[in-house]
């Protein structure tokens, strides 16, 4: 668990979801969403959708989830954030490696300015740090760079490329 720095008691934890959190961590992707859009939005099989995407993202992805609370008051979700590995197949004269790209980083507004989006950045770098990755990699949102940027992130190079095979001629 992560703590804001030294002093009392954290106003937040930090910790590791598992399939306990997957309506919280529903419940905060729809927040993200909503505080976006700046209106609730009617879907109600969003639940189901996500919950889906979770058991199949589980097995590579590694989710934190920031909360406030007590064990005696209960807690409530307030950020989360999760790393996907992806593994790069060996070739030879190298065995490859693992990188990690960090997505979904979120936090309540209300909680954005309390330490806790650099708390969750701070466990998804020590992730990377013991699984050995390669790079960190992430996809800024233009008013997130910044943060990035103070963190330790550089922009990467121009080799990146997308293809939108949708959008392709039949």
């Amino acid at each position: 668990m992560a703590e804001p720095g030294p002093g009392p008691a954290p106003e937040f934890t930090i910790r590791v979801a598992d399939e306990r959190d997957l309506d919280a961590l529903a419940g905060l992707r729809r927040a993200w969403f909503e505080e976006r859009s700046g209106e609730p939005v009617a879907d109600a099989g969003f639940e189901a959708a996500f919950a889906q995407w979770w058991r199949v993202e589980l097995p590579r992805r590694t989710f934190w989830l920031a909360e406030v609370g007590s064990e005696r008051a209960g807690y409530t979700p307030i950020g989360s954030i999760n790393v996907v590995e992806i593994v790069h197949m060996p070739r030879p004269g190298s065995r490859g490696g693992r990188i990690g790209q960090v997505g979904n980083a979120f936090v309540l507004n209300a909680f954005a300015d309390r330490g806790v989006p650099r708390a969750l950045l701070a466990e998804a770098v020590e992730h990377a740090r013991r699984r050995r990755y390669r790079r960190l990699l992430l996809a800024p949102t233009a008013g997130s760079a910044a943060f990035y940027r103070r963190a330790g992130f550089s922009p990467a190079d121009d080799s990146l490329l997308v293809l939108d095979p949708g959008a392709l001629p039949e």
